[in-house]
This record gives structure tokens, C-alpha cells and sequence, in this order.
């Protein structure tokens, strides 16, 4: 059994345990800020490449730092490789099911809107989203517009929480039909 091998199964161990972001600097010495929400990830066979500054959330993201392409030139040259850093600024926001390239460098007061594809410069205070990720707005501009679908509910026990949000959507967007009312049969 090889080392790379050996060192996934105590990162899957570690992350059970103690969480991604602990098994992260733990195992790989990867550069980790604080406070970072890092579940369920994909940080491919070179995570020490990555570096995460305070208070990033990414789940189910997928993070490259090498270029599988060279696999056409490896008969030729069977030792050639392509690898590129992953820098992540602090306060960071990544949507699941993101793709962050090899080479992307992504600024602080950032979000990364679910499923786009990142690669190159990400300009701090920015909301980027799509494939390839484009700039769409300014973080502030993000919140002023979606200011009035924010609730306070974070804390909130399951059940009160549920009941405030079937509330919330019924009065404000559509009526939530009953289904067994008797206009619904068919």
C-alpha cells in the first residue's frame, strides 16, 4: 500500500472524526484559516496546493490543481505533469457543485454562485456565477437585492422553523394548496 493511499484513508478517518477542515491541515499541512465550513469536498490528488484564508464555506465542491490533458503527450513524455496552485481570499462563499480550476485565485468578500466553473482571477466583493463563472454583481449589490427574502431562522428548532417558512412562502409568493382538499381530486 502507498503512502498517497494510506494518507486518504486517515484523511476519510479525520474527517469523520474531527471534520474536513481539521483532517485538511492535519494530514496535508494545508494552509486553513479560521472558522472555515468545509464539508463533503473533492480536493483532488495534490490538496496541499489548495490554501483557504478565514471563514470559507464550500460544500460538495470540487477543487483541481492538476490538468489530466497531458495524458495525450505521456507516451511521448511519460514523466510530464501540469499542476497550479488554488488560492481561496477569507470570507468566502462556494456553492455546491462548483468547479474550481487549476490556477484560480479567488479574492476575500467573494460568492461563488452553485455549479459554476471557476478558473483565473476572482476579484474580491464580487458575486460570480455560471460556466465559466462570470462577474454578475457587487456583494452589496447582492444583499440590497435580496435583502427582503432574508429571515432571522437560523437557530430556530426544526419544527417552529418549518412552520414560520410554510408561512413566509404561502403570504408572500403562492398559496400552498392543500392537497386533499376536495377541488384538488380528480
Amino acid at each position: 500500500m502507498n503512502f498517497y493511499i494510506i494518507q486518504k484513508i486517515f484523511f476519510k478517518l479525520f474527517s469523520f472524526f474531527f471534520g474536513e477542515s481539521y483532517a485538511l491541515a492535519f494530514i496535508y499541512k494545508v494552509q486553513l484559516g479560521k472558522n472555515c465550513r468545509l464539508n463533503n469536498n473533492n480536493y483532488g490528488s495534490e490538496p496541499y496546493l489548495i490554501s483557504f484564508g478565514d471563514y470559507v464555506s464550500a460544500i460538495n465542491v470540487d477543487f483541481i490543481t492538476h490538468d489530466g490533458a497531458v495524458w495525450i503527450w505521456r507516451r511521448e513524455q511519460p514523466k510530464i505533469e501540469y499542476f497550479k496552485s488554488i488560492n481561496i481570499g477569507s470570507n468566502v462563499f462556494i456553492g455546491t457543485k462548483a468547479l474550481i480550476l487549476p490556477g484560480s485565485n479567488i479574492g476575500s468578500n467573494v460568492i461563488i454562485g452553485a455549479g459554476s466553473v471557476v478558473k483565473g482571477k476572482i476579484q474580491s466583493g464580487y458575486v460570480y456565477a455560471g460556466v465559466p463563472a462570470k462577474r454578475l454583481s457587487t456583494i452589496d449589490d447582492y444583499f440590497k437585492k435580496n435583502k427582503e427574502n432574508f429571515t432571522r431562522t437560523k437557530l430556530m428548532p426544526y419544527e417552529k422553523k418549518r412552520e414560520f417558512l410554510l408561512n413566509f412562502f404561502k403570504k408572500r409568493y403562492y398559496p400552498i394548496k392543500n392537497m386533499n382538499s376536495k377541488k384538488n381530486k380528480s
